[in-house]
């Protein structure tokens, strides 16, 4: 387990390592001056030109719709059975109310009278 760890974070520090030479080695091609004197670069070859498609200026003629057959005719359910009625609920027994107000006590008496 220790081992597996280890190898995970060498493998992080070489990453990150490679990553900051990565960083250098661009700043490094961005300060370097924009072109060599002499050096001339083959000039690119030319765009053949392609011959250009004809479209059909008229839409062809779509085929006329046929009338679609009439829809089936629902068949008949069967009927429903009777089905007894539920019992009636039986009554609850009734929850006394609890009081709304919390009653506040008097003070107690004071030691001195004013």
């Amino acid at each position: 387990m220790a081992s597996s760890n280890c190898f995970v974070l060498a493998i992080f520090m070489a990453l990150s390592l490679l990553n900051i030479n990565v960083g250098l080695a661009a700043r490094h091609l961005l300060q370097m001056p924009p072109a060599l004197p002499g050096v001339t670069l083959p000039p690119l070859p030319s765009i053949p030109n392609l011959p250009q498609p004809t479209l059909p200026t008229t839409q062809p003629s779509l085929p006329k719709p046929v009338a679609l057959p009439p829809l089936p005719s629902m068949p008949t359910l069967p009927t429903m059975l009777s089905i007894p009625p539920l019992p009636s609920m039986p009554t609850l027994p009734s929850i006394p109310t609890i009081p709304t107000t919390i009653p506040f006590f008097s003070p107690p008496p004071s030691k001195t009278s004013p």
